[in-house]
């Protein structure tokens, strides 16, 4: 069995050896850098379950564990406002929880395999005259969310007593993860500056072009 997988990952990276030319954007963690032949297995992988064309491979920490993870990401599709793309999981034997092994129906090569990717789906802002991405919309109408993320990108705000102003400086006002609106609350994620340092979640609340955070919690990994 050990051999059938060593000729079928031998074969997979011979079949893909031309892929690197057409090149995808990488963000490796510090303890999870790919090799060029790791690359390959993962990105058969990633064809074989239906992500015909990568945009970027990326690695993270699985905070507070050792462990490691891979996502590949595949190229978007862009209707309009929306945006969509397919993530898929990639687990490597080496790099997760001891005595992992695939599930069934998984895919496997070698040390890699990976399940079914997932669709994931962002929202388009404009601020500026340049793009943002929002991971979530709801309840909030898109202008008001640009709106919003106008004034943290300028810094025109204003903060309740009980916010961490040092806090603030932490949070990469760039990339938003969400916005929602229930009633007359509304609540906007952002994560930290630093990849994989967690996130925060701030209440807000918007009157014309006063913004004010009335309260802010943070997601520490």
């Amino acid at each position: 069995m050990k051999n059938l997988l060593i000729t079928t990952v031998a074969a997979v990276v011979l079949e893909m050896s031309a892929f690197s030319s057409y090149g995808f954007e990488r963000e490796y963690v510090k303890r999870a850098v790919l090799s060029k032949e790791q690359e390959k297995v993962v990105i058969a992988i990633a064809q074989k379950r239906g992500i015909k064309k990568i945009a970027k491979i990326y690695t993270y920490n699985v905070y507070p564990t050792a462990a490691r993870g891979i996502r590949v990401k595949g190229a978007e599709q862009v209707k309009g406002r929306e945006v969509s793309f397919k993530v898929l999981n990639v687990t490597y034997k080496k790099w997760f929880h001891p005595g992992s092994a695939p599930r069934k129906g998984d895919l496997q090569m070698g040390d890699f395999w990976a399940g079914k990717p997932s669709t994931q789906k962002q929202t388009i802002l404009k601020v500026d005259k340049k793009e943002y991405r929002a991971g979530s919309v709801q309840g909030i109408s898109i202008e008001e969310c640009e709106s919003i993320l106008g004034l943290f990108l300028a810094g025109e705000y204003n903060h309740g007593p009980g916010v961490n102003e040092k806090s603030l400086n932490q949070i990469d006002w760039s990339n938003p993860n969400g916005f929602r609106k229930r009633g007359d609350t509304i609540s906007v994620g952002f994560p930290h500056k630093n990849a994989g340092s967690g996130f925060f979640d701030l209440q807000i609340k918007l009157d014309g072009k006063q913004l004010t955070i009335n309260q802010m919690f943070q997601a520490v990994p």
